[in-house]
């Protein structure tokens, strides 16, 4: 599977209103070929608790240095940051990579990641959901056979969002930050270097997009369309480990006009 500008053509009427500057940097019709970036400098402030994913199918490594920086993160942020990975892990299950998925879909009841968990039970957090998804993943079944299991957790998690009494503008630039910090570690040279991070990223992504559709305000349309424009940077079938990435400076520019439009809505 390959990044490739032409994708941009699909968004149709809508995305040529955002003019083009905003498709040129991501690569439209006409635009120079997609060189590889320079080598990623190291994030020395990325948070710890994003420290370990990874491996080549995007598992976990099994650390769970850092999170105990979730126990002081807004439960708001947490829901957030839990989101962003089912997300993932249920483009990845529907894309027919249930052991891409496994790991992210694992979030909400690994033991690992408790302090994610901390406080989200009286929101309306349904454990039972995720345990049979769980189940569904070790027993091998197909996405398309537990559709209703993969549509209930996709409820739950905006169930959580929707209770949470969010700042929907701070859980977006949160968002926006955590995707880039982990795009940047998932993308090395031009290629994908972690799978995992580069899976989470993505997920925080749509996250974000799914946020701000739901704002419903003529302001906010201009920020659900460069959300869409960055979550189709992941190819359309999903964040699968032998994707090519699209670069990381394109990335970087495509977050930083969504902060630009998050920033008249603060």
């Amino acid at each position: 599977m390959t990044y490739t500008p032409k994708r941009w053509i699909g968004l149709g009427l809508s995305a040529a209103l955002l003019g083009s500057t905003a498709l040129a940097a991501c690569g439209g019709p006409g635009s120079e070929p997609v060189k590889a970036d320079p080598p990623a400098p190291k994030l020395a402030g990325a948070p710890a608790s994003m420290a370990g994913e990874g491996g080549e199918g995007g598992g976990e490594s099994g650390a769970s240095a850092g999170h105990a920086d979730m126990q002081t993160l807004p439960v708001d942020r947490r829901i957030a940051f839990m989101s962003g990975h089912v997300a993932a892990g249920l483009a990845l299950y529907r894309a027919g990579a249930p052991d891409q998925a496994a790991p992210h879909l694992l979030h909400p009841v690994s033991e690992t990641h408790t302090a994610e968990r901390a406080g989200i039970d009286a929101l309306g957090f349904d454990a039972a959901i995720f345990e049979n998804v769980s189940a569904a993943l070790d027993e091998g079944k197909s996405a398309a056979e537990i559709a209703p299991q993969l549509d209930a957790a996709e409820a739950n998690i905006s169930l959580l969002q929707e209770n949470a009494n969010a700042d929907p503008v701070g859980q977006i630039d949160f968002l926006m930050d955590t995707c880039l910090e982990e795009y940047k570690i998932g993308v090395v040279n031009g290629a994908i270097d972690n799978a995992g991070e580069y899976q989470d990223a993505y997920g925080f992504s749509v996250v974000a997009r799914d946020i701000a559709r739901r704002l419903g305000t003529p302001e906010s349309e201009p920020l659900v369309m460069e959300l869409e424009l960055l979550v189709r940077m992941w190819p359309s079938e999903g964040p699968l480990a032998d994707s090519i990435p699209a670069p990381v400076s394109e990335i970087a520019a495509q977050v930083s006009r969504v902060k630009l439009e998050l920033s008249g809505l603060g």
